[in-house]
């Protein structure tokens, strides 16, 4: 049975301690609905850009931002499908648990996404290595042996037993750096564990309900160097995580407070504060990501009836966020101009 081995020092409670704090003062800040949706899309571009950069993508975010506009741009096919496969992921995240649960079905098809079109073979895609694999420096030099591929099976499906039967004894951000580091120690897949890795972790701060819209990706591609120092901080014998944990909360503590930053600084007009429910806020984001939706594409974004993707595209419209066009056999909605 996999059991994390760490120590709650200062350091990591007091960064413990100031994320609930940041966090709750964003969930609960009065923000106009324009910025509360801009954030979103903004952790959606970066997280996309640094993620696929770090394994060595080379888009700039303006162009990351063209592709998810849907927009042509002059680049590699690979370079392409890596970002757009990223951007599909975490756009489709609610789609990936299994009953609540992280199962290997979930991490198989994450990988099969992720990877999608981009390996040189396409049998690998979602399927566990079967082969010996090594990660090396810059110079070529071997820095860390994954274990044998025989026992990469079982030590997921431990990994995932553990982090199934969690009952609120560890804080979900102790737990997503748990995630992403032993996800990247079992070297799963014969390529794209690091993408996989940060796609993971932040599908279980999803699960978890930690709804602040930012990028951890950001902070890791900036000092790709402190990454991977920090990753081999983790004693190949003690499994000692405590380093990489203040490492990584670290990063989570300066990403997080730049949006509660952001939103400070905002000047907010008291007559347009709009507090969105989730829902109504996914269609809002989804309208804003492609341009329209239909009540087709409600159904399948919220998994609920077509009376009820009606309603809540009735209460959108009721706010005067969205109007209708079209006709009765194809009908669509749009966000409303003067807004």
């Amino acid at each position: 049975m996999f059991r994390p081995n760490f120590s709650y020092n200062n350091d990591i409670v007091n960064k413990l301690l100031e994320i609930n704090s940041i966090r709750d003062f964003i969930v609960n800040a009065p923000v106009v609905m324009d910025i509360e949706v801009s954030l979103k899309r903004e952790a959606l571009l970066k997280s996309a850009h640094h993620s696929t950069a770090i394994e060595g993508n080379p888009l700039s975010l303006n162009q990351v931002d063209k592709l998810a506009q849907g927009l042509k741009i002059r680049a590699q096919k690979k370079g392409e499908q890596e970002v757009l496969n990223y951007l599909n992921v975490l756009k489709n995240l609610d789609k990936y648990p299994e009953e609540g649960k992280i199962t290997e079905k979930t991490i198989l098809k994450l990988h099969e996404n992720i990877t999608h079109y981009t390996l040189e073979y396409t049998y690998l895609e979602g399927h566990y290595r079967t082969i010996p694999v090594y990660v090396v420096n810059k110079n070529g030099d071997v820095v860390f042996t994954p274990p044998p591929d025989n026992l990469v099976p079982q030590k997921m499906q431990n990994f995932l037993d553990w982090i199934n039967k969690l009952s609120g004894e560890f804080n979900p951000v102790i737990v997503a750096g748990i995630i992403h580091y032993e996800f990247v120690r079992i070297h799963l897949f014969v390529d794209g564990n690091g993408r996989t890795a940060r796609a993971l972790a932040t599908l279980y701060l999803h699960m978890k309900e930690f709804n602040v819209d930012f990028t951890l990706d950001e902070y890791y591609d900036n000092d790709r160097q402190a990454y991977y120092d920090a990753l081999n901080s983790v004693d190949l014998v003690t499994q000692d995580l405590t380093k990489w944990l203040e490492y990584f909360l670290e990063g989570f503590l300066i990403s997080i407070s730049e949006i509660k930053d952001r939103i400070i600084l905002f000047p907010v007009d008291a007559q347009k504060k709009m507090r969105l429910s989730p829902k109504h806020l996914k269609i809002i984001e989804y309208i804003r990501l492609n341009g329209s939706i239909t009540n087709s594409e409600v159904q399948k974004l919220l998994n609920i009836s077509r009376q009820g993707a009606y309603k809540d595209l009735r209460g959108l419209m009721d706010k005067e966020l969205i109007e209708k066009k079209g006709g009765s056999r194809s009908t669509y909605y749009i966000l409303k101009s003067n807004k």
